[in-house]
Parts: C-alpha cells; sequence; structure tokens
C-alpha cells in the first residue's frame, strides 16, 4: 500500500464518482480505478460499492475513511512542520547577550524576529561576553551579543552596533551640572568599572581615553554588570564611564555626561558584535542572522 492510494480513497470517497475524482486528481478514471481495484484486494475488503448509477462506500469504507482522513491530516501537518522547520519559521533559538545590548539593539532586533517568525520559540540568556563564547562552544546557546574582540577560530562575528561613551555621575557631584566632562577631571575621582577579562574589547579603549587625558584611573570597584556600577554611582561610591545607551537605564540618583574633548574621540568607542559558530547551518540561527546583519549594517 502507497500513499497515493490513500490520496485516490479519499478523493473518490469525498466525490463518490470515479469521474469527478479522475479530474480533480488529474488522471485518467481506468488508472484510477485499478489503483482502487488494487487497495480493495490487498484490504481484504470492499470500499465500494457500485452500480452503472451510483458509487456508495461500505460500511467497511466509511470506516476505512474516518481514519485514513486522520492520517492524511497528520501527514499534512508534518510535511507543514518539516517544511517551515527547514526554512527557519518554527523551531528553537538560544540567544546570549551583554546587559547593556537591552539598551539599544536586543529589543529591535527581536521585536522584528518576532514579527517576522512568531511560531519560533527564543530564549534568552543575560551573560558576558567570556561565559557566552563558553556557552556557544558547548552548544548552549546558537548566537551571542557580545563586547570584541573575538580571537576563537571556530567562530564568525561581525560588529553590528556602536556608540559613545559617557561619563556617569552621582546627582550631587560636583560635576553633575555642568553639560559635558573633560576627562581631566576626573584624574583624582574613585572609578567603578567591570573586569577587563570580561570585555577587553570596551575597558581597553576607556583605559585608553583616560591615559590620553593625562591619568589612569583609580578603580576602587569592579562590578560584573553595568546596572551593578550604576548603582555603586548612585550610592556615591565613584563615577564610572559606560556606553551611551546606558542612559536609557534611567536609574535615580545617576547622571549622564557627554565626554569633552578637542583631541579624543569617544564616538563608536562601545562596540557589539554578533557571534555564531562557524559551518551552522541552522535555519532559524540565520533567519536571525539576517535580520541582525540587516538592520545594524
Amino acid at each position: 500500500m502507497e500513499l497515493r492510494h490513500l490520496r485516490y480513497f479519499q478523493a473518490v470517497a469525498i466525490d463518490l464518482h470515479f469521474g469527478r475524482a479522475a479530474e480533480k486528481l488529474h488522471i485518467s478514471q481506468p488508472p484510477l480505478t485499478k489503483q482502487i481495484q488494487d487497495l480493495e484486494a490487498e484490504l481484504g475488503f470492499d470500499l465500494f460499492n457500485r452500480t452503472k448509477r451510483s458509487v456508495v462506500l461500505t460500511p467497511a469504507g466509511q470506516a476505512f475513511l474516518s481514519e485514513v482522513n486522520q492520517i492524511l491530516q497528520q501527514l499534512d501537518r508534518a510535511i507543514d512542520i518539516g517544511s517551515k522547520t527547514s526554512r527557519g519559521e518554527l523551531g528553537q533559538i538560544s540567544i546570549g547577550f551583554v546587559g547593556s545590548a537591552t539598551y539599544n539593539i536586543l529589543p529591535v532586533m527581536l521585536q522584528q524576529f518576532r514579527d517576522r517568525y512568531p511560531d519560533v520559540r527564543i530564549e534568552l540568556h543575560e551573560l558576558t561576553t567570556d561565559r557566552q563564547l563558553i556557552w556557544l562552544r558547548e552548544g548552549r546557546i546558537d548566537i551571542g551579543l557580545i563586547r570584541p574582540p573575538i580571537i576563537e577560530r571556530d567562530f564568525n562575528s561581525q560588529v553590528i552596533f556602536q556608540e559613545s561613551v559617557v561619563v556617569a555621575l552621582p546627582t550631587n557631584h560636583h560635576l553633575a551640572a555642568l553639560d559635558s566632562i573633560d576627562l581631566a577631571a576626573l584624574a583624582t575621582e574613585p572609578f567603578i568599572l567591570f573586569p577587563r577579562e570580561l570585555a577587553p574589547g570596551l575597558y581597553d579603549p576607556i583605559i585608553a581615553i583616560c591615559l590620553a587625558a593625562g591619568f589612569s584611573p583609580q578603580v576602587v570597584q569592579e562590578c560584573i554588570q553595568m546596572q551593578t556600577i550604576v548603582s555603586l554611582v548612585s550610592a556615591n561610591m565613584g563615577v564610572s564611564i559606560l556606553p551611551a545607551s546606558i542612559r536609557e537605564a534611567q536609574r535615580q540618583g545617576v547622571v549622564y555626561q557627554p565626554i569633552r574633548s578637542s583631541t579624543l574621540s569617544v564616538d563608536k568607542l562601545a562596540t557589539i558584535a554578533i557571534v555564531w559558530r562557524q559551518n551552522d547551518d541552522s535555519p532559524t540561527m540565520n533567519r536571525l542572522l539576517e535580520i541582525a546583519l540587516r538592520k545594524f549594517e
């Protein structure tokens, strides 16, 4: 018994007319009649009672049709699921991201992906850059939003977002009322930064602009999450230099001021890259990658 036998039987059972069923199936009537006869011979019972004027289902044919309808519905559903999965329209994707990505690229990327592929289940994991690379290598996430650089040979990456940095100050700081901050004015201030090993691609440029301004920052506290840094700034524990999009956090007790300098450039100092495994042929991952690269190229 082949699948076509079931479809032929269903077509005849719906129309109860071999000629009309043959037209819908785009075959001639004699082969259709032969296929139904072959099916009945294999089953060992009649599916139709035929006369010159009518074709009706036998009781066995009616029972068989009910089951065949379910089988073909399940098959059509399986074909649809397989087709959508092959196009990346169905399935699951796991995304890692640095916390600061929630203030810029992540919401836009997720909204566009969700609008286009609503049937894909999304898992989100806020992780530092180093943890994302470990999880990516282990297959625990499919794609990551990290702070470059990346030296992993097994990964592909591309910078998709660049922004300037700002100074975060407590609202009662004597420099907080200024329109912009000269970095040299922070030479004696206690700094709160994140550890270099977590994101050297951001840490090193921040240290570099401080050195170019004539001082090495006095780091009194290191924090993994930028939100924690902002909280400590609001508690008068020190100042910090952070990506400009952190202003979206709107934390009470903190002000964010642009950096003023005629010699230093802070534009595009903070970057976020998207990273994925080489030779990863996951359709869903590639659909997300297409959206991210097209949106932020």
